[in-house]
């Protein structure tokens, strides 16, 4: 791996990358007051849109705009057709390791995963067992996290197989620039992702329930207006043209999903949910669950609707099985990986955990069902009382964890208080699988906007930026 972050714009003394030359020489001729101005309007613009993400438990106001950095990341079309070939293979493989697990479990036979590791895991669902879907496709929407430490190395950090989020940021993000910055935006040959929605919705019309007459009903499911990601439910369904819908607002009758409408009963064949499995059907899950819908496993088991992404879904993204995806792409497709894993040490295997316990102040330790930037430890960033409260968390529950080594994630330029700087950043570009694959040119550029941070989630204060794929 790099041993120095890598500058995509290679500004840090080194000449400018031909991607960024563009917009170096807009940068030089661009007043830091209309780069001021121009983020203020984008603030108003997100305000007024109601564009906002929840963080509870901290006091005061949960409803925050995320930050957005007006400086674009780059990316050239030989570095996105390398992206998108991995994330292609990945997703294949991922969708075949989950049919299989509640299939056949050829892979746990032939002990390249451990029974444990799946049986036991908490994303593990055995009401999926034999449950067959549309063209075996089980997470439907893919949100692949990834980082960059070198002109050609690019790392998968995590899979993100149940209900990945970010996407309406993506498509925001896009429109506030080309608003903002027009003339910057016609130098450049950049791809466009404004067709994501209607690719989602071709991907959900395509994995109809097998007991589906005639076009194909769909649905969003949401949690309400209380979840921290209802501004994209909101979005995604009025941008599909279709009904947002809330628990109540369907029933189950003999194993058929309906819809109330003022027009009377709507049968309804696929549902986008953005519940969580656990409150989706409380005659199977959690009784008291009032998000979900009495039933809905019933009718999906009968073949009479589909969700995406499929029950079970999880058990794909869960950040030990995530050390298992090299060998399920070889195992299943006969493939050698296109994107590299990080290396990763399963403090559930006693040597992993010795050498973890050994290393605290070099590595990254995640819980393995952690999410937000929660339930971690950056060990060089971290105190030697952090380090030590953490060893006592990983000697009592060491399944709990996993660690890794601090990458060196590549920098972007970022206009911040100070003026334009480097800024740590990842990327989650979304696919979409269903008759066919489809990856969107582009996806949600994430940046540390505090200097040094290496934490980019939005909840630890990190922001958002355009994401740029530039045409072939």
């Amino acid at each position: 791996m790099a041993s120095a972050f890598f500058d995509e714009m290679g500004s840090r003394g080194a000449e400018v990358r031909q991607a960024y030359r563009t917009l170096q020489a807009w940068l030089e001729e661009t007043p830091t007051e209309i780069l001021t101005l121009r983020r203020e309007e984008a603030e108003t613009f997100f305000r007024r849109a109601g564009i906002t993400f929840a963080v509870y438990g901290e006091g005061g106001d949960p409803e925050r705009i995320i930050p957005f950095d007006i400086i674009p990341r780059i990316l050239e079309a030989a570095e996105w057709k390398q992206i998108s070939d991995g994330l292609v293979q990945r997703v294949k493989a991922l969708n075949a390791f989950i049919a299989d697990v509640y299939g056949a479990q050829e892979i746990l036979a032939a002990g390249h995963v451990p029974h444990a590791e799946v049986l036991l895991n908490e994303a593990w669902r055995c009401q999926m067992q034999g449950v067959t879907l549309p063209h075996d496709i089980y997470t439907h929407i893919a949100g692949i996290d990834m980082v960059r430490v070198g002109p050609e190395e690019f790392y998968v950090l995590e899979d993100n197989c149940r209900t990945p989020s970010g996407v309406s940021y993506m498509l925001e993000n896009r429109e506030i620039t080309m608003r903002l910055f027009p003339d910057l935006f016609s130098r450049y040959n950049v791809a466009p992702v404004d067709h994501y929605c209607d690719e989602l919705m071709r991907t959900l019309t395509s994995i109809a329930p097998r007991n589906c007459v005639g076009e194909p009903t769909v649905a969003v499911l949401t949690p309400g207006i209380y979840n921290s990601a209802y501004y994209e439910h909101s979005f995604l369904a009025d941008q599909m043209g279709v009904e947002l819908v809330e628990g109540p607002d369907l029933y189950v009758m003999d194993d058929v999903v309906y819809m109330r409408t003022t027009q009377g009963p709507k049968r309804v064949d696929v549902i986008y949910r953005r519940v969580d499995d656990e409150f989706l059907d409380p005659l199977t899950f959690r009784p008291d669950s009032a998000l979900g819908v009495a039933g809905l496993m019933s009718a999906y088991r009968a073949g009479n609707v589909n969700l995406t992404n499929a029950v079970g879904a999880g058990i794909a993204d869960d950040k030990s099985i995530y050390t298992y995806v090299p060998k399920m792409i070889e195992f299943y497709l006969g493939e050698q990986p296109i994107l590299k894993n990080v290396p990763t040490w399963r403090c559930s295997d006693p040597d992993d955990a010795a050498y973890v316990l050994d290393h605290l102040g070099e590595l990254v330790v995640k819980e393995i069902h952690g999410s937000g930037g929660y339930g971690m430890l950056v060990g060089p960033k971290a105190t030697k009382a952090e380090i030590a409260e953490f060893a006592l968390r990983i000697k009592a529950k060491p399944g709990k964890y996993i660690a890794q080594p601090t990458l060196a994630l590549s920098t972007c330029p970022t206009f911040v208080d100070e003026g334009v700087a480097p800024r740590h950043v990842d990327i989650r570009p979304f696919i979409l699988s269903g008759a066919e694959i489809r990856v969107v040119p582009g996806g949600l550029t994430r940046v540390a906007m505090r200097e040094g941070s290496l934490v980019v989630n939005s909840s630890q204060g990190g922001g958002t930026k355009d994401t740029w794929v530039l045409k072939g």
